[in-house]
């Protein structure tokens, strides 16, 4: 075995080689000879006999003078940048890391993987078509830890436990699950007594996990995820990771060092301009230096590894605004990592999905660079919170996010899926708190309630948390139905959150990011208490996974797209939409000339029911039909396709906070 380790300001590399993770002392030590085995600014030195399984680290000389932003530590056992495995001795210690002495016994370390010797079984990325993608993001741990589910004990919270849930993301009907970060993270990276339950704190690029598999042999994590990847490959659904590339666990100027400060900190990280401290643009305590030519390889060699080692189909790059600042954390208009990511070869018609913001204001939303990546669209979010707490000028912004927000995205003329549309995600309410608490209730994360968004744009519908009041409780179901319809019949790529569909809630907590425990768990007893809610997101998934695909193959615009059809805005007149800024209900009608019928959808956050006038239908059509009706009881509340109810009369009495859809069609083309 080769190793190779970039540092440009090391004086000193010592290879250590370990029998166990929890070895006080190293079974060999090989210092790296710089005269010979020192390549430009890479340190290399080639072993005999080395296998697979085999656990090492790197202790680095160099100086130490954080004035000048030199950080070497070489008391510190430092894990590989490009280690393809990770291993946690029982005892780790974050805070051994930051103190003066060794931290050998309780560090982190690598482990050598030969990528090759696993069966795929003819395994690859699925490569489905982003206009029938629905995401469904969720956390590996989170899905299957909670007692009720149902999986062994020993695979509980892993990816083998997942594997044993894929029959459920079936039957749902999503097409791609997007994990929560999955490289190895450092879980003690959190407020003392709590746990880094969503792993935005990475500490290596190319690991899996380790405590995410059952297996906790050195190579075990690998070859479990891969196991996971097959499996929801032979099940139809897409993986797509949330990658971090923005900061790594280290920190701030009193964090640990566990791999990049110590190798080579004013390479890995962007520093203040004195370069005694950290630009902090992620509010984590440091950036990292992505346009950096080193880092910027390192980005795309782990994207590469994922894709093609590890067969993921795409990715979810965290605070992705990041990557387009330079070394001095100025944003700049052709970033040359994003850009050696959207050309790489390697990675064509992998999915690529930005949050292009950060959280020192950079907000790049509907003009992130690049040809290939479609982005969160943290607008849509909001607009349609908005929408149905009632906020005065929201009705004409609903109608732009519902057509794919072309006010947004138009000028590119890129296709709808470059939206992904989502009213929740792991970072604040789940939809079921959305609808139930108008504040929130972070007290369990100890920070004084003082952590996560202020702005939250919810409503309880009276009553602060959970009721047993029957009107309270009818209302919450409508409006979580409400939201659901709205985010799966709108143009562009559509995602939900782990639970959302049974009401999953987290006690009003919006920043459950150090609860890994039922606060934040599925519980897989809300199937059958919200079974309603359940079978109404999985017949829109069912019919949205069948709707027309044709825009996707000739790659129209969505400009285009929006032309291709017949549409027009209604308000409660027929052809007569109010969009003056106390409105809260419209109507949108289009023909979908390739499916030969009409839909008009009503949508009204009003809090008085509406009577709508229905425009007439075409000389041989069918009367309109009701599909949806997020007013009525299950399962009046939504139907299949091909049985939607007939109506008669030509007006639709729309309840309060309610969203109708209604459906019209040539005789024989219904059923399709």
């Amino acid at each position: 075995m080769n190793f190779c380790v970039f540092s440009k300001h090391a004086t000193g590399i010592v290879l250590l080689l370990f029998d166990d993770a929890d070895d006080a002392q190293p079974a060999r030590a090989i210092r790296i000879d710089p005269a010979s085995n020192r390549t430009g600014h890479y340190w290399h030195v080639f072993i005999p006999g080395v296998m697979a399984g085999q656990i090492y680290g790197y202790c680095v000389e160099g100086p130490w003078d954080p004035s000048s932003g030199m950080r070497f530590d070489p008391a510190k056992v430092l894990l590989d940048p490009y280690g393809r495995g990770v291993v946690v001795p029982d005892r780790y210690s974050r805070d051994a890391a930051k103190g003066a002495d060794s931290n050998i016994a309780t560090a982190m370390k690598s482990v050598v993987v030969n990528p090759s010797a696993y069966d795929w079984e003819g395994d690859q990325p699925l490569r489905l078509s982003s206009a029938q993608t629905i995401i469904y993001e969720m956390h590996v741990r989170g899905f299957t830890r909670h007692p009720s589910s149902g999986v062994g004990e020993t695979t509980r919270g892993t990816f083998a436990g997942l594997i044993e849930k894929i029959p459920y993301l079936q039957q749902l009907g999503i097409t791609a699950v997007e994990l929560l970060p999955v490289f190895q993270f450092d879980a003690q990276d959190c407020p003392p007594g709590k746990v880094n339950y969503w792993g935005y704190a990475p500490v290596s690029f190319f690991a899996p996990h380790q405590a995410y598999s059952s297996r906790q042999d050195p190579l075990g994590p690998v070859d479990e995820f891969r196991d996971m990847v097959k499996a929801l490959h032979r099940a139809g659904i897409e993986v797509v990771l949330d990658v971090v590339f923005n900061h790594t666990a280290e920190g701030g100027e009193d964090g640990p060092t566990l791999c990049f400060r110590g190798l080579d900190n004013t390479a890995f990280y962007i520093l203040q301009e004195d370069r005694s401290g950290y630009a902090n643009y992620t509010g984590t305590g440091n950036t990292l230096n992505a346009n950096h030519p080193v880092v910027r390889r390192m980005i795309v060699d782990s994207l590469r590894y994922w894709v093609e080692e590890m067969h993921v189909d795409g990715f979810r790059f965290d605070l992705a605004s990041i990557l387009a600042r330079d070394p001095t954390g100025q944003p700049i208009p052709n970033p040359p990592v994003l850009w050696d990511i959207d050309t790489d070869p390697a990675l064509a018609g992998t999915k690529l999905f930005a949050e292009a913001w950060d959280a020192a204001g950079l907000y790049q939303v509907g003009s992130f660079i690049g040809d290939s990546w479609k982005e969160w669209n943290g607008r849509f979010r909001d607009d349609v919170r908005a929408l149905f707490h009632g906020e005065p000028g929201s009705a004409a912004r609903m109608a732009d996010r519902l057509v794919g927000s072309p006010n947004i995205y138009g000028h590119e003329e890129r296709e709808a899926e470059q939206s992904v549309n989502f009213i929740t995600c792991h970072d604040g309410f789940t939809l079921n708190d959305l609808v139930s608490y108008d504040h929130k209730h972070n007290e369990a994360n100890d920070e004084g309630n003082r952590d996560g968004a202020d702005d939250n744009r919810s409503w309880n519908c009276g009553i602060e948390g959970p009721s047993d009041d029957p009107a309270v409780e009818k209302l919450r179901n409508r409006q979580v139905k409400n939201f659901l319809a709205v985010t799966l019949l709108s143009l562009g790529m559509p995602m939900i959150l782990m639970g959302d569909e049974v009401r999953r809630t987290q006690s009003g907590n919006n920043n459950a990011y150090c609860q890994d425990n039922e606060l934040s768990w599925f519980d897989w007893d809300l199937v059958e208490r919200h079974a309603d809610v359940h079978r109404f997101v999985t017949l829109l998934c069912g019919r949205r996974r069948l709707r027309d695909t044709e825009h996707e193959r000739r790659r129209w615009s969505l400009n285009e797209l929006i032309r291709q059809a017949s549409k027009t805005w209604h308000g409660v007149k027929v052809g007569r939409p109010d969009w003056e800024e106390n409105s809260l209900a419209f109507a949108f009608e289009v023909e979908l000339r390739q499916e030969g019928i009409s839909i008009y959808l009503i949508l009204n956050a009003f809090w008085e029911p509406l009577e709508f006038e229905l425009p007439p239908v075409g000389d041989g059509a069918r009367p309109w039909r009701r599909w949806i009706d997020t007013a009525l009881d299950a399962p009046q509340d939504i139907s299949p396709w091909e049985m939607a109810a007939p109506l008669s009369g030509c007006t639709y009495r729309a309840a309060a906070h309610s969203v109708v859809v209604l459906l019209a069609g040539l005789r024989g083309t219904m059923n399709r």
